[in-house]
C-alpha cells in the first residue's frame, strides 16, 4: 500500500485486498502503544509497527491507542485483519486518506446529493410510517444545520438536490481535518447510505445504534415481513462490527 491513486475508494479496496491474503503467523508476543511524536504508536514486543506503505502505526487518542493495541493482542496463533477493524481504518487512514482528504470529502459530499433518506416508499403504509418516524427527524436537523429544504422522492428515481445545500455539507465537512476521522466518516457514510446519517452520529445529534438502525429501515421492515436471510444476516453483522469502529473513532 505504498502507492495510492487518487480515488479514495482505492485506498479501502487495497486494504481489503490485504486483508483477504494468507493469514501470516503471529510473530510478537506482547502489544501496547507509546504516546510518541506520530499520537499512540503500536509497538509489537516493544518494536514499532508499520503500516503497510512502513509509516508508523498510531492514532490521535489515547482511548484508541489502547483499541489498537487490544486487537492485537487478542489475536491467536494467526494474524486475521478481518478482526482488526481499527488497525485497517488506520491503515487506510494514515496510507490513503492523508495524501487525498480533499477527493475524500468531496465523496462524502456526493453521497449528500443522493441520500438515503430523501429516496422515500410509496407504499406500503407501515413502511412509509415507519421511514417517517425514523428518518424525518434526522431530515429536520439536516435542513435546520444545513439551512436549506431537501426534495424527497417516492422510488429510485434520481432528483437534484439544492446546490447551496450540497455547498453547506462540504463547507461542514473542512471541520473533518485528521485523516482518521475523516476515513471513519467516509466508512460511516458508505455504510449507510447516508452521509447525513454519518454527520448526524459525528456531531453526536444520534448515537450508533440509531444511526445504523435509521439506515436499515427497509432491511428491517422486509425482514418483519418475510424473515431474515442467513448469509445477509452474516453480512450485515460484519458491516456492524467496522460500523461501530468507525463511530467509536467519530465519538469525539
Amino acid at each position: 500500500m505504498s502507492d495510492f491513486p487518487a480515488k479514495p475508494d482505492d485506498a479501502m479496496a487495497k486494504a481489503r485486498e490485504h486483508a483477504a491474503r494468507e493469514l501470516p503467523k503471529r510473530f510478537y508476543k506482547r502489544a501496547e502503544t507509546v504516546e510518541t511524536e506520530s499520537g499512540f504508536e503500536l509497538r509489537l514486543d516493544g518494536r514499532p509497527a508499520r503500516t503497510p506503505g512502513k509509516k508508523p502505526l498510531a492514532v490521535a487518542r489515547a482511548d484508541l491507542g489502547r483499541s489498537l493495541a487490544e486487537e492485537w493482542e487478542a489475536q491467536g496463533e494467526r494474524i486475521d485483519p478481518l478482526t482488526m477493524p481499527l488497525t485497517r481504518l488506520a491503515n487506510v487512514a494514515i496510507d490513503g486518506v492523508a495524501d487525498e482528504m480533499p477527493a475524500v470529502r468531496e465523496e462524502v459530499a456526493a453521497y449528500a446529493g443522493t441520500d438515503l433518506l430523501f429516496y422515500r416508499a410509496g407504499e406500503p403504509k407501515a413502511l412509509v410510517a415507519r421511514q417517517r418516524e425514523i428518518w424525518d427527524p434526522l431530515l429536520a436537523w439536516a435542513e435546520s444545520r444545513f439551512s436549506v429544504r431537501f426534495r424527497l422522492v417516492e422510488g429510485v428515481m434520481p432528483v437534484d438536490q439544492p446546490e447551496e445545500g450540497l455547498q453547506a455539507v462540504r463547507e461542514a465537512l473542512k471541520g473533518f481535518d485528521e485523516p482518521l476521522s475523516l476515513a471513519a466518516l467516509h466508512t460511516a457514510t458508505t455504510l449507510t447510505g447516508s452521509a447525513l446519517i454519518a454527520l448526524a452520529l459525528a456531531e453526536g445529534v444520534i448515537d450508533a445504534e440509531a444511526a445504523w438502525a435509521a439506515a436499515h429501515v427497509d432491511e428491517d421492515f422486509n425482514i418483519s415481513q418475510w424473515g431474515e436471510d442467513f448469509e445477509a444476516k452474516e453480512r450485515r453483522e460484519r458491516r456492524g462490527f467496522e460500523f461501530s469502529v468507525a463511530a467509536t473513532v467519530l465519538r469525539a
